[in-house]
């Protein structure tokens, strides 16, 4: 079992080998949920411009993805994007900073892009919610008034669903479940993620609740949704502790946007660690069926002429 990171390790390795010797590059290199990479020296050596595609690039853009990357990035954001891509960082090798603790954070905030242009969504939320936290209910016995209702089609038939409200954050997961074996695992490690929280230990962990096949009523207005059993839907309730400051939300945004990956990771490493135990048992009983095949007694006569006969 490994750990899933936020940052990506291929731009990470690269950009700390690039800056101790410079040298020309040109990679391309996928990142979960189909994100694109492309890492280039196009004009010389000392420049390097890091590219990236997302599906769901326009959603993201809608709400703030381009301020986030210019608040994280600054100068870096190039005017000129690459073609095929989204966002394109320039980077100058001459001019980043010196070898240590500075240089690894650089490196680590720029391995860090696909993870900051995710939080916009969740970053805008969590501020709606503090401002609607502030503002006062109708007293009218009208609804009280929520954020705005965001969606993020990150995956081909997947997406994520992010409102605020006045007192919570809610995030809807769909997810698909190509295979039966893979339905019935998710199953048990979802319902684990609900029976869990119930622990004294973990009782200030968000809400979880699933579903499969119908949607959650925080999302049935939504068009196009499926209803088939090989969908799930996961709901995570998050409360004003669980983004109390800027280090805490940061923490929460990070692990939340991994949640997919690490849910179909999982489901992956039990299939394989089944399979390998299931080989296992069929070579022990192999064994001991090779064990009992009965041993036919040979005896080897001589005749007096000197020929071997052989009885069996």
């Amino acid at each position: 079992m490994i750990l899933l990171e936020s940052h990506n390790v291929i731009i990470e390795s690269t950009l700390a080998e690039k800056f101790l010797k410079p040298s020309v590059i040109d990679v391309q290199f996928v990142d979960y949920d189909g994100v694109r990479f492309h890492l280039s020296t196009p004009e010389r050596k000392t420049q390097l411009l890091l590219s990236m595609h997302i599906r769901c690039w326009n959603e993201l853009a809608r709400y703030g993805a381009t301020e986030v990357l210019q608040r994280e990035y600054g100068q870096l954001v190039s005017s000129q994007v690459e073609p095929e891509y989204n966002v394109t960082l320039d980077i100058d090798v001459e001019n980043v900073p010196p070898e240590g603790e500075q240089r690894d954070a650089f490196i680590r905030s720029i391995a860090l892009l696909k993870r900051n242009a995710l939080a916009a969504p969740f970053e805008r939320a969590f501020s709606t919610q503090k401002t609607l936290e502030a503002t006062p209910l109708p007293t009218d016995g009208s609804p009280a008034p929520q954020g705005e209702f965001m969606e993020i089609h990150y995956r081909d038939e997947e997406a994520i669903y992010v409102q605020a409200s006045h007192d919570r954050v809610t995030v809807v997961f769909s997810t698909v479940f190509r295979e039966e074996t893979d339905r019935i695992f998710g199953k048990v490690f979802l319902q684990e993620f609900v029976d869990a929280r119930r622990l004294p230990t973990i009782q200030n962990a968000p809400q979880v609740l699933y579903s499969s096949r119908d949607p959650p009523l925080e999302i049935r207005h939504v068009s196009g949704l499926k209803a088939s059993d090989d969908i799930g839907y996961v709901t995570f309730v998050m409360f004003p502790r669980h983004f109390a400051n800027p280090t805490v939300a940061d923490s929460t945004i990070s692990l939340i946007q991994l949640f997919r990956d690490y849910l179909h990771y999982h489901i992956k490493c039990s299939k394989a660690y089944m399979h390998s135990r299931m080989r296992y048992r069929v070579g022990e009983f192999q064994k001991v069926l090779n064990r009992a095949k009965t041993e036919v007694a040979v005896t080897e006569r001589k005749t007096a002429s000197g020929r071997t006969l052989v009885s069996r």
